[in-house]
């Protein structure tokens, strides 16, 4: 099963795309740029959005739904925002087909024109906030603490299976309060909610901080990010979380009665992740084998597999794993007994590692003899003779561990890979020998950045939220600098 897979070292970017096709994550589909997500790729992503749905929901949050075309107009309405989603846009012109009378089949008919042209929905800030200007009236109507759950359309021109697709599925948090500071608490709060979600579930550690101008939302005054490491020394934005300012509520209108009885503009946020963090978990974790999943949101836990031969020992065998999975259930572990004769034994531990299931038992006839199975760990490998009395309590202890130790790992990988540099042969030497964040100092100017972007590929990943504020000299132009940036190259 291995052989079927490129390794890391030969060619990361194929590696990628081989654990993601046969893991059984996704699929590519007959749409340019878009993908199929296929069960096992789906039911990662249900554990993801059932957990952080759960932490939304206990800050206070609400979901709902809401268009998925967006006119044309209220995109024009926000300058900015316009600017840096114009290109991405999909463009709904008609509404009908007809059959071609000149027998070139089935045409666009020019007869069903769209009065005003709509937006397939690469984020949805504009449809939200001309819907709030109908919901509040007066600082009783706030805060709106709203989620949804939905897909977007972003026709994105260079494609990679779940990091960068035409359309992907996501969250999008969007906020109205009756003051700025409110407005920044919420940007923070859910900011700490997806570290949180990132670092404790799928065991990857994330750096905090906010963008630079040029690389913050359209149409943000702020934009936080979480930052995250992968195997290949390339960061991620595994989440964002934007200050909106007042500025959509400005451009619909959007004002409420304060206390005072004075009219003001509302202040807001939006915050989302997407499943761009299923290829994170692929691409920090797993190795040249298949994908390691985090125990906390696989799919399926632990899987049993049974070694027999005849019907007797299969029924013997299929006896008393009855009696592990019962107990394993009671104690929330989803698990699978893989009694199929569709294949051998080698065949499923192949698969199953593959797929990156935390945990795998082999139990045989010998084995119930002795009152013992044999567990295999996927994060290290290591298998080990475990007595069948109080199996059900050493695998939960055992899949915390595996959690915890996969967590250790990535963060031992990105904690090695932060390097100070201190002048312009340093940088380039770093980034192209061991790659990973830089941490620098920059003169703090748009053009400078832009420049060394041009130079090596390499952004400003984001400006440390705990950030070592000591002056320095930029890298690239020597102009004083008040404090340290990360950059990286990114995907």
């Amino acid at each position: 099963m291995s052989k079927e897979i490129t390794s890391r070292q030969e060619d990361y970017s194929q590696w990628y795309n081989d654990l993601v096709i046969k893991g059984g994550l996704a699929d590519y589909s007959a749409v340019r740029g878009c993908m199929v997500i296929k069960p096992h790729g789906f039911a990662l992503w249900e554990n993801m959005r059932d957990q952080l749905d759960k932490m939304f929901k206990a800050t206070g949050h609400v979901n709902a739904y809401f268009p998925l075309f967006i006119p044309k107009s209220f995109l024009s309405k926000e300058a900015a925002h316009v600017e840096g989603f114009a290109k991405e846009c999909a463009v709904v012109t008609h509404y009908r087909l007809k059959n071609d009378p000149n027998g070139g089949g089935i045409i666009v008919d020019p007869e069903a024109k769209l009065e005003e042209e709509l937006i397939v929905r690469p984020t949805s800030e504009t449809i939200i906030w001309n819907t709030y200007k109908d919901w509040i009236q007066s600082y009783r109507d706030l805060p709106i603490l709203v989620n949804q759950w939905a897909n977007v359309v972003r026709w994105e021109m260079r494609t990679r299976l779940f990091l960068r697709t035409a359309e992907f599925l996501w969250q999008e948090g969007h906020t109205a309060h009756a003051t700025r500071e409110e407005a920044i608490e919420e940007t923070r709060k859910m900011l700490d909610v997806y570290a949180e979600f990132v670092e404790e579930y799928m065991a990857l550690p994330v750096i905090k901080g906010i963008k630079t101008e040029s690389e913050r939302f359209a149409g943000a005054e702020d934009t936080y990010c979480i930052e995250a490491l992968m195997q290949d020394g390339k960061a991620l934005q595994a989440g964002t979380s934007h200050f909106l300012g007042q500025n959509f509520a400005r451009a619909f209108d959007v004002k409420f009665l304060t206390r005072e009885n004075k009219l003001e503009f509302v202040w807001a946020t939006s915050w989302g992740v997407s499943t761009r963090l299923i290829g994170a978990l692929v691409m920090a974790h797993s190795d040249d084998q298949g994908l390691i999943l985090p125990p906390k949101i696989a799919p399926l836990q632990v899987v049993i597999v049974p070694i027999y031969k005849g019907d007797e020992q299969k029924a013997m065998i299929a006896n008393k794993v009855s009696e592990i999975v019962k107990e394993l259930k009671e104690l929330g572990i989803s698990v699978k007994f893989d009694d199929s004769d569709n294949s051998r034994p080698g065949w499923k531990f192949a698969e199953y590692e593959m797929k990156g299931v935390p945990v795998r038992i082999a139990i045989g006839a010998r084995d119930l003899e002795n009152n013992v199975a044999e567990i295999a760990r996927r994060d290290t490998r290591e298998k080990k003779s475990v007595p069948l009395e109080g199996l059900a309590i050493y695998l939960k202890n055992l899949l915390e561990e595996i959690q915890l130790n996969m967590f250790n790992k990535a963060r031992e990988f990105r904690d090695s890979h932060i390097t100070e540099v201190n002048n312009w042969t340093e940088f380039e030497r770093c980034l192209d020998e061991k790659g990973g964040f830089l941490s620098a100092h920059w003169d703090g100017t748009a053009e400078t950045e832009e420049l060394i972007k041009e130079k090596t590929k390499a952004t400003i990943r984001c400006i440390p939220l705990n950030n070592n504020t000591s002056a320095g000299a930029c890298i690239l132009t020597g102009k004083p600098s008040t404090q340290r940036v990360l950059f990286a190259r990114a995907y």
